[in-house]
């Protein structure tokens, strides 16, 4: 009987009980009430291997053929398209055994044209020699990043290809390498192989690197390690001279284990972003999660209860007090 009372007295005020709370929740709401939450927070830096190796035609764009350094692009203008806004973007070039940064990681959303443009303008004419060593630019990598403000996820394009042949006698060791766990490296290239080709300072095509000028003699290999040796420039003579440059997968498969980070072929954007989605993030932090959204969302809930009538609930309630239908034809 209490309780059928209770539910009464609540129908006859439903509506300025019903008004009381929303104003209540809307009053919360615009407070800006927020709890802590950790939450992982991602910042890449994207580093393009700009050697001339990368100019070799053996990928795709757009289904026709293109080179590793185009295709690289490519790939980065549809990956930091689809990064979601808070996320930090940094752009960097290896060339020699050096990795330059061009800038720090910034904000994806409200710098995106800026870092589009930077990225049309990555060309293999920014290169300061015409040497490459891989491994050697782990280490730079690893005194660059050390240097940022803030960590970095690094993400590493390259074909792998060092230029001139180093002897096994003269490889880096990367034992001592660190804060390398977590970092991405991104084969480009194939399999199959393209012939490299030498270009003018204008771009115009004079011919492609013959074999002799990716050789190196055994006693210069320290000299060359140094960027002290002059490469021969060599054009080859005919089609079976020409350097065929392949994707050293295993060198950076090697590179990949021995430091700790993740080897994926770059030849598709969704192979791309897979092996991106699995990367520890840049860190985790704890920061405010605002619970605005949610109250007005509980004010508009209460608003759509003055719609329902207390009424119902009262039937209901009568109803389930009264006996069954064969006990009251015995009383």
């Amino acid at each position: 009987m209490a309780k059928r009372q209770y539910f009464k007295k609540l129908a006859a005020h439903q509506d300025l009980l019903v008004l009381l709370a929303v104003l209540m929740l809307l009053l919360l709401a615009l407070l800006k009430p927020s709890v802590p939450v950790k939450h992982d927070i991602h910042s890449y830096f994207f580093i393009v291997d700009i050697t001339q190796s990368m100019n070799a035609v053996d990928m795709q764009v757009n289904g026709k053929p293109a080179s590793r350094l185009d295709h690289t692009k490519q790939l980065l203008r549809e990956t930091i398209s689809s990064l979601p806004c808070d996320t930090k973007v940094g752009l960097g070039m290896f060339s020699g055994v050096n990795v330059v940064t061009l800038y720090l990681p910034i904000e994806v959303c409200s710098n995106f044209s800026a870092i589009q443009d930077t990225l049309d303008h990555i060309d293999w004419r920014n290169a300061w020699t015409a040497d490459s060593r891989v491994r050697e630019s782990m280490l730079s990598t690893s005194r660059v990043v050390s240097n940022f403000p803030e960590p970095a996820q690094v993400v590493f394009f390259s074909d792998g290809e060092e230029a001139p042949k180093l002897h096994a006698f003269n490889t880096r060791d990367l034992s001592t390498l660190q804060n390398a766990d977590g970092w991405l490296l991104v084969g480009i290239g194939s399999e199959k192989g393209a012939a490299i080709p030498k270009f003018t300072e204008k771009n115009q095509l004079l011919g492609y690197w013959s074999h002799e000028s990716m050789q190196l003699a055994p006693g210069a290999a320290p000299i060359a390690a140094a960027g002290l040796l002059n490469r021969k420039k060599d054009i080859a003579e005919d089609i079976n001279d020409r350097y065929l440059s392949k994707l050293s997968e295993a060198t950076l498969q090697a590179m990949a284990k021995e430091i700790g980070a993740t080897y994926v072929r770059g030849d598709t954007y969704m192979t791309l972003q897979s092996a991106m989605k699995k990367q520890k993030p840049a860190r985790r932090e704890w920061a405010p999660w605002s619970l605005s959204s949610a109250l007005a969302g509980l004010a508009g809930l209460f608003l759509l209860l003055a719609y329902v009538p207390f009424s119902r609930f009262v039937k209901k309630d009568i109803a389930s007090k009264q006996p069954p239908a064969f006990i009251s034809a015995q009383l």
